[in-house]
């Protein structure tokens, strides 16, 4: 079997769903830098919405994947536009984004 029979089904969509939230999940638990784990999390919602949008297309459901997927990345835009305002209050403060250094914001 080769990358070819994966082309045009739901397998192929699904594998490649599966690799991006797996590199997402990879890189939000070994990042240190909060933009890389920020980008891990935009990979693992990105997955998301692959994987609706290819159940949308091989199985009629009573959800509209492609809207479902419209919310996820309107999701994603606030969440970093959120989250990068916050890196940017940190290294303000502290001159680092190593996510270890939040911990110092409780005190």
């Amino acid at each position: 079997m080769n990358l070819l029979d994966f082309s045009n089904s739901i397998e192929g969509y699904l594998l490649v769903g599966s690799i991006l939230f797996t590199l997402g999940i990879f890189s939000v638990l070994t990042r240190k830098n909060a933009i890389g784990i920020l980008l891990g999390v935009e990979l693992i919602l990105n997955a998301a919405g692959i994987n609706f949008v290819a159940f949308s297309k091989f199985h009629s459901a009573a959800i509209d994947g492609q809207m479902v997927t419209l919310f996820i990345i309107l999701i994603a835009a606030a969440e970093a536009a959120v989250a990068l305002a916050i890196i940017l209050r940190f290294y303000r403060l502290k001159q680092t984004i190593d996510a270890d250094e939040a911990s110092l914001l409780r005190n």
